[in-house]
């Protein structure tokens, strides 16, 4: 067996599970400190209007999370596929898409940084970006998709480690380069005063330097691909189920991006500067209290996904059990400590306090979201494992498209509620996913494996 692989479809389930999640949770808590970083050390130290810094890291960071989510959902496919070929001790399948994801994203990252350099200008005007942060939210989002290619590359070989049951090295990879983040963004915001430009490029160079660990820790242990340019190819047979399980992730993820987008449109005609440097950082609090969740849930993909491949369902909805248990406890501590000290926390990212007192008003609503978030994405978790990614489409457009942004506009502008209405649109979008996505579990259609196309057990 190549070094860097992980069986999960043998030995204990809650050990393997807990030996792969914990890693993995590290590793998105320390990820998730690349825009935290970015929004305190702006809001503390920018040498302008910290305000207009940290409002201008918000809503350029919110079109390259867009880009980012859309990759990590396409890559959700190589990671399934990879995961049940390792299950079923398929090399040449494992081979030919991890050549074939590997070169199909360098392409994509190329083609989507040449658009965005031509259409950031429509797009910032398009979510309405205030006049006043509006240059501090176009150099962040230039630097940062000039740099889409690193960005791209170590959610791409990170999301082929998973597959393999390896979640270890991704960690230390992260880790190091979110120290070198601080300490670029430290040097070039403080010392600098280049405010979201500065922020933007330490993010960048940081995520680089993750991509050239990664790749040089695959190519010293064996990796099947060896990064040579003649080993960049496209496998058709590959691409097409690739494109069939990550394509429904990658739209689901791209328009639930799109959907913040249009929340942050309202925002800022809510409230302008203030309210939307008061919902990015409510966002960057939220990216890091949802990590244990998404660990917990990618952790649950992948060992559902080689459980399936190697015809053992019973494992994979143990370990779903065993995952939601463990995703409930630790998202409800977030929750109580939201509830108790709302101000302390908005305190972390600036000390404005109109930012703080808009800041306490959206946290207040959107927090109850956390009462139903683990549920939706630890069972998420065991569809996506299965293939079942057009079902989490299916949803997450009910919830995103039809529920959530509709809800933020009738109660934040058309019932006047503000921040507090447009808070309210995420728990109540969450509550109709979640309705749906039991009533897709008890039918039991999700325990038919959509990749491999044969009966698991039952």
């Amino acid at each position: 067996m190549v070094k860097i692989e992980n069986n999960l479809s043998r030995g204990r389930v809650f050990t393997g599970l807990l030996l792969f999640a914990l890693p993995f949770l590290a590793s998105n808590i320390v990820q998730s400190l690349y825009n935290v970083a970015d929004m305190l050390i702006v809001g503390n130290f920018a040498g302008t209007d910290g305000t207009i810094s940290m409002s201008g890291v918000n809503i350029g960071g919110q079109v390259t999370f867009i880009l980012t989510n859309i990759i990590i959902g396409l890559c959700m496919g190589a990671t399934v596929l990879i995961g049940q070929y390792i299950g079923a001790d398929n090399r040449r399948g494992l081979e030919r898409v991890t050549a074939t994801i590997i070169t199909l994203l360098i392409v994509a990252a190329l083609i989507i940084t040449v658009l965005m350099l031509f259409f950031k200008g429509s797009v910032l005007r398009l979510i309405r970006t205030p006049e006043e942060s509006y240059v501090e939210s176009d150099r962040y989002l230039t630097v940062t998709v000039i740099g889409v290619v690193f960005i791209f590359g170590y959610n791409a070989l990170s999301a082929i480690l998973r597959g393999m049951g390896n979640s270890k090295q991704p960690f230390y990879f992260v880790l190091i380069a979110c120290i070198i983040n601080i300490v670029l963004d430290i040097v070039f915001v403080a010392v600098f005063h280049w405010d979201a430009f500065g922020a933007a490029l330490a993010t960048v160079i940081s995520q680089a330097l993750s991509m050239f660990l990664c790749i040089g820790y695959m190519v010293r242990n064996g990796f099947q691909f060896d990064f040579k340019l003649s080993s960049f190819r496209i496998y058709k047979d590959q691409l097409a189920l690739i494109f069939k399980i990550g394509l429904p992730t990658c739209i689901q993820n791209g328009v639930t991006s799109v959907s913040f987008l249009f929340i942050t449109a309202i925002v800022n005609i809510i409230g302008g500067v203030s309210a939307s440097a008061a919902v990015g950082a409510v966002g960057k609090f939220n990216s890091f209290a949802f990590m244990p969740t998404l660990a917990i849930s990618a952790s649950i993909s992948a060992m559902a996904a080689q459980n399936i491949g190697a015809n053992r369902l019973d494992r994979a909805v143990q370990a779903c059990r065993i995952g939601t248990i463990f995703s409930v406890i630790l998202t409800y501590l977030f929750f109580i400590l939201i509830q108790i000290f709302p101000a302390n926390i908005l305190a972390l990212f600036g000390h404005d306090p109109v930012m703080i007192r808009d800041g306490v008003t959206y946290l207040r609503s959107f927090s109850y979201d956390f009462l139903v978030i683990p549920f939706i994405f630890c069972i998420n978790g065991l569809f996506i494992g299965g293939g079942h990614t057009m079902f989490s489409l299916i949803n997450s457009l009910l919830s995103s498209v039809l529920l959530r942004v509709p809800v933020c506009y009738f109660f934040g502008i058309v019932l006047e509620q503000g921040l507090f209405g447009v808070g309210l649109g995420a728990p109540v979008a969450s509550a109709g996913t979640l309705l749906v996505t039991v009533a897709y579990l008890i039918s039991g259609k999700w325990k038919r494996n959509a990749v491999l196309q044969r009966p698991a057990q039952k």
